[in-house]
């Protein structure tokens, strides 16, 4: 199963770092989208996660994780693998 996962993030962000290179270490794909070099991004990201203002803000497969805590502790729990094999 392809697992489609996004991210909002900007640099110079530890939480951003700590989640994409979460990602790297499990060899998985994502999508980075910069919301300092984009506004659209910024835009996007309120659209989708409209009671968020923090970044990261992270989804998989469509659906809204939250930011870094939330998938760190999803990973921890075996919620990621249980939800999204992962």
């Amino acid at each position: 199963m392809t697992v489609k996962i996004e991210i909002y993030y900007r640099p110079m962000c530890g939480f951003c770092d700590h989640a994409i290179n979460f990602f790297k270490q499990k060899n998985l794909e994502y999508t980075a989208y910069n919301i300092w070099e984009e506004d659209k991004y910024q835009q996007d990201m309120k659209n989708r996660a409209p009671n968020s203002n923090t970044v990261p803000q992270i989804f998989i497969n469509d659906t809204h994780i939250g930011g870094c805590d939330n998938l760190i502790m999803m990973a921890d729990s075996g919620k990621l693998k249980q939800k999204f094999d992962i």
